[in-house]
């Protein structure tokens, strides 16, 4: 394998819905380098951050009936119990919810956390509060998705915060979804809530790392012993 072979392969694809928006600060660089070359260089940083932001890079998702992994890169900010928001019908009883809080320098693609299908996309309007709140998975503009999986119903739910603004959905409703794949995107810093079924019990901890369809956030059948695993 020659040098070059061997950068690529540690070069992360880019999602292409980030093309846009590479491609405009792209150009604003270009524009800035005319009038004045210092500004034209902090353009071609900001252009690289934009190229990492909506990197899509290959992971390997445990494979396993009951498992729950992370749809999302980023900080585990709340392990609570709470009343799921009522457009996702999973009942007016707190259950167990993990929420994953996304930086604008975290991968932003959003993977499914289990193996099932999607009984219900429901989006709701709302404000940009700061999405580490704990009121922004109630005020905020957000899209909500119920996964019918054989361990149970599990709600996720995508949550615009303080700089993001455009909540991106690549699936429908009855589409049947593996752990791991990808089922949309939110353009600069946001969260995961992930609500789990009574009696789930979390396996990560407030402050640990994420990293979307790897981390297990649960398991409904510990001890059962067999796991595989998915590569994209």
């Amino acid at each position: 394998m020659s040098i070059a072979d061997s950068i690529r392969g540690q070069i992360p694809p880019i999602h292409s819905e980030g093309y846009p928006f590479i491609g405009a600060f792209a150009l604003a660089s270009l524009i800035l380098f005319w009038i004045w070359s210092p500004l034209g260089w902090i353009g071609t940083l900001f252009t690289v951050w934009c190229a990492l932001f909506f990197r899509d890079p290959q992971r390997v998702t445990p494979q396993g009936e009951g498992v729950v992994v992370a749809p999302a890169d980023g900080r585990v900010s709340l392990i609570v119990q709470a009343v799921p928001p009522a457009e996702l019908g999973l009942g007016h009883q707190p259950l167990p919810r993990i929420s994953i809080f996304m930086s604008v320098f975290n991968c932003h693609v959003n993977r499914s956390p289990v193996t099932g299908r999607i009984e219900r996309i429901v989006y709701k309007p709302g404000k940009f509060l700061n999405a580490e709140l704990d009121k922004a998975s109630e005020d905020n503009e957000r899209n909500s998705l119920v996964i019918v999986a054989p361990g149970g119903k599990i709600g996720v739910v995508q949550i615009a915060g303080l700089i993001a603004r455009r909540i991106v959905s690549f699936v429908r409703e009855g589409q049947s979804l593996s752990a791991g794949e990808r089922f949309g995107l939110i353009r600069f810093g946001s969260r995961l809530d992930v609500f789990l079924p009574d009696g789930a019990k979390p396996l990560v901890a407030v402050g640990q790392t994420a990293v979307a369809g790897e981390t297990v956030l649960a398991d409904f059948r510990l001890g059962d012993g067999g796991r595989s695993f998915r590569a994209d």
